[in-house]
């Protein structure tokens, strides 16, 4: 998954929590996201370009601190 932003995508199908971790270490929690967007996301051909797109401003967050 080479992304200059995005190390890594998860997701949490019970509740439904997109797992978005970045290259600087933060880490978001997206809240009620669609598996469908999920699977999206991890098909994209670019993950910066998708999250700016599909997911931020378009579902709830929360930062987690490390």
């Amino acid at each position: 998954m080479p992304s200059s932003v995005v190390a890594s995508v998860d997701y949490n199908m019970e509740k439904h929590i997109l797992i978005v971790r970045f290259i600087s270490g933060t880490v978001y929690h997206y809240l009620q996201v669609p598996e469908r967007i999920y699977q999206a996301f991890r098909r994209a051909a670019s993950k910066g370009t998708y999250l700016n797109r599909h997911v931020k401003g378009k579902y709830s967050y929360r930062k987690i601190e490390p």
